[in-house]
């Protein structure tokens, strides 16, 4: 059964996220800086957009403790602007018949604006009991 999470980026999601993770680069905040960079505006971590992904699967899955692995390739930019609104991003994942080793692949599409922002995503999880 496929299943769907929407989560709401907005500025502020960026400057946590910079703070937990280290990475305080000002294309992630300064639109001058994104526009110097040929950035059509400020954008969100891939890392960020890569976790909005991870943490939907691990909420189908039934935790964290069940996923076992993660691929993606980062295909487009999450374009957060500078408003109370931000952005939305639409995490779907389709699971498939388990594999040889009894963990089930989801296949996982990540949009943004109606664009793939995260390609050839893959998950395995464990099945229930």
């Amino acid at each position: 059964m496929r299943q769907q999470q929407v989560y709401r980026v907005r500025r502020e999601d960026l400057v946590r996220y910079a703070g937990a993770s280290g990475d305080f680069n000002p294309i992630h905040y300064s639109d001058r800086v994104a526009a110097q960079m040929g950035l059509p505006g400020v954008i969100a971590h891939g890392m960020l957009t890569m976790a909005l992904a991870a943490r939907a699967v691990s909420d189908w899955a039934g935790g964290p403790d069940r996923v076992v692995d993660l691929s993606v390739r980062f295909t487009s930019m999450v374009r957060v602007p500078d408003d109370d609104e931000g952005v939305e991003v639409v995490v779907s994942g389709e699971p498939a018949e388990p594999d040889e080793d009894g963990l089930v692949p989801v296949s996982v599409t990540a949009t943004c604006a109606g664009e793939h922002v995260l390609g050839r995503a893959l998950a395995r999880v464990r099945r229930d009991g």
